[in-house]
């Protein structure tokens, strides 16, 4: 008989945090919620925008990150109701802790404003290559707080757009062609005349070289141990790489074709009789 009232007691208790329990189960089932709802309309928003060729596919992912931290906030604001915290008491517990949340937050508010200021001049566009102070790569996403890089070998870099702003910026594909610049050595015993015939007639039947502006082979130097030959090749931004790396092979094969040697650094040992 005595264990009862020690049981009532212990209901009693445990009435008492009923109201929080509940509560608790509710902020819990709200940030499910929230969190799902959010990442729904986020892939719906750019979905939408991305639909139309006309706007560019960085409006897209940007609008959608907007609408995911606006409902993220939304949620924070409906959880906190359940506990008894009116989003009037929030905004003067926010206004009364202004000065401590700039300083604790002035980092993530400079990203904010620089992910405006990104969006607002589109420096870089998504699928675009670029070097953000001295970190290259394709621009995979844009949003709020961050610009995501995914580098040739496929690594992923997260640069805050705080940095991204601030960093000088490098588009490599903004403009729709590029020039391919190559440097070639020979001997100088060898004809430099017949080498840069050799470059602008393989230039020549390239299709991916532009005739205007016109390919451009000099000498440029003489060096150590060769005469350097510079070829400047304009070309379609897509076509750079390819256009490079065949030309360099065939250069290479041209010239040992035609007895054009590619010399390499030697030194020459002179003995004088005593």
């Amino acid at each position: 008989m005595q264990e009862m009232p020690q049981l009532q007691q212990l209901l009693d208790q445990l009435g008492d945090y009923t109201p929080l329990i509940i509560n608790g189960a509710k902020a819990l089932v709200v940030l499910i919620l929230g969190w799902m709802a959010a990442g729904i309309l986020s892939r719906f928003v750019r979905r939408r925008v991305n639909a139309h060729p006309e706007i560019d596919q960085t409006l897209g992912s940007f609008a959608a990150s907007i609408v995911r931290w606006v409902i993220l906030l939304m949620v924070l604001v409906a959880v906190l109701g359940l506990f008894g915290i009116q989003a009037t008491s929030l905004v003067a517990m926010l206004g009364a802790a202004t000065l401590a949340i700039g300083l604790a937050l002035q980092g993530t508010l400079s990203d904010l404003a620089a992910g405006f200021m990104l969006i607002l001049f589109r420096p870089f566009k998504l699928g675009q290559f670029v070097d953000i102070g001295g970190t290259s790569g394709t621009v995979v996403d844009l949003n709020l707080f961050f610009t995501e890089l995914s580098t040739p070998d496929n690594v992923q870099i997260i640069v805050p757009n705080g940095q991204a702003w601030g960093a000088i910026i490098r588009n490599f594909s903004h403009h729709d062609t590029r020039r391919v610049d190559l440097v070639f050595g020979i001997d100088y015993g060898d004809d430099a005349d017949a080498a840069m015939r050799i470059i602008r007639d393989l230039a020549a039947a390239d299709s991916r070289v532009l005739a205007d502006p016109e390919p451009w082979v000099r000498v440029t130097n003489l060096g150590d141990s060769s005469v350097d030959l510079t070829a400047r090749l304009w070309c379609q931004a897509s076509d750079f790489w390819e256009l490079k790396f065949h030309m360099t092979k065939a250069v290479k094969e041209a010239f040992d074709a035609a007895g054009i040697s590619i010399p390499y650094p030697h030194s020459v040992e002179i003995q004088k009789a005593g």
